[in-house]
């Protein structure tokens, strides 16, 4: 009789993914999210244990200016797009490394989603990372131009790429 392992059964570890991402030896550029906030952190794996070296998640954008009282909307897709933009960043003052492997887990690939949104973030900040252009959601979205805080976050930006 084959055993499934637990966290396959519980669709949280695609291990066929998981071999093939350890394989390359690359840092990987993590993406995770909750019903409200974005997560990303970038990994290095090293004897199939893995190592967070840094992680930033889209509640730090609050320090940036992002408005208290629409904390609700950090899960949004500017919101994704700051935070991959603050995550890679700060990549590229802590890590020697430029080219990195995007793993989504067990998310669906939906274009132009929030998960590519994160994406487009991290690419613009510098980062190496294999994508295909069509994928990511249009420049009035990430720079949310049908918001009312639309001011506010091209001054997020701002903050984030003189960091």
């Amino acid at each position: 009789m084959r055993v499934i392992k637990r966290r396959k059964r519980q669709k949280k570890t695609d291990y066929l993914l998981r071999v093939g991402l350890l394989k390359s030896g690359k840092p990987r550029i993590l993406f995770r999210k909750t019903n409200r906030y974005a997560i990303g952190q970038c990994i290095q794996s090293e004897n199939a244990k893995d190592k967070v070296i840094l992680g930033v998640t889209s509640k730090d954008l609050v320090a940036y200016g992002w408005p208290q009282e629409k904390s609700g909307s950090l899960k949004s897709i500017p919101a994704c797009y700051l935070t991959g933009l603050l995550l890679g960043k700060r990549i590229l003052k802590k890590s020697k490394s430029k080219e990195f492997i995007f793993d989504i887990g067990m998310l669906r690939h939906i274009k132009k989603s929030k998960v590519y949104a994160f994406l487009k973030g991290t690419i613009d900040a510098g980062l190496k990372i294999n994508a295909d252009k069509d994928v990511f959601p249009d420049v009035k979205k990430l720079s949310g131009e049908n918001t009312k805080v639309k001011d506010i976050i091209n001054n997020i930006k701002e903050k984030i790429e003189k960091e």
